[in-house]
């Protein structure tokens, strides 16, 4: 399957680098199907492209990269975005974690080769959560305090985030559960909370770190 992808960065080298090597790293498997470096073009691009993926730089010119990716979510809701931050500062840690809080299905360093990229980018097509280590390292420190504070999880709340780990839809999990979709929400919610993630993919990827797995 083909991953078509729209670039959204402030520097077009990077962009016109990207759609010349990912082809041809990937034997054709990604492709990118339109590029451009303002913010408030994207949600444009990914509604007239409706791509399997968006990378936008955070580091974008106003009205800034959180604010794109947020217009991308709400434009296009079933496309992936990947927040893109420029290493591995506290304020890039900083906009990665309000980037995963809008709702980016995870975070790229650009420093990486377009090579080391074409895995995570695949990944996320797929419906996986990208976090690199050291950003994982301080969410996992984050909910680690959340958890001390509240103490263990009950086993049923282990067992749902297993399955927000593992992909599992809203639906199916209503089903897996035997409860309603509603109650799954509610029980999803309170465990974000305990957890002290913001969203889904927060949960996903701190998931590994805690051992737990469905």
């Amino acid at each position: 399957m083909v991953v078509r992808i729209v670039v959204v960065d402030r520097q077009p080298l990077f962009s016109r680098g990207l759609e010349l090597l990912l082809p041809a790293v990937s034997e054709d498997r990604v492709q990118v199907v339109a590029v451009t470096d303002a913010a408030d073009a994207a949600a444009g691009l990914a509604r007239r492209h409706a791509p399997d993926l968006v990378l936008v730089d955070l580091g974008l010119g106003p009205p800034g990269g959180l604010r794109a990716a947020a217009a991308v979510l709400r434009a296009e809701p079933r496309t992936a975005v990947l927040a893109m931050v420029a290493g591995h500062t506290e304020e890039d840690d900083l906009l990665a974690e309000e980037a995963l809080r809008v709702g980016v299905a995870g975070v790229l360093v650009k420093a990486q080769e377009p090579e080391a990229l074409l895995a995570p980018l695949l990944a996320a097509a797929d419906g996986w959560a990208v976090v690199p280590p050291r950003l994982l390292n301080r969410l996992a420190s984050c909910a680690g305090r959340a958890r001390r504070h509240d103490g263990p999880l009950a086993a049923a709340q282990r067992r749902l985030w297993a399955l927000i780990a593992a992909g599992t839809s809203t639906q199916q999990i209503a089903a897996r559960l035997h409860v309603s979709e509603r109650t799954v929400k509610r029980l999803t919610a309170a465990l974000l909370r305990r957890l002290g993630v913001a969203n889904r993919t927060e949960a996903a990827a701190l998931a590994g770190r805690a051992g737990v797995a469905e």
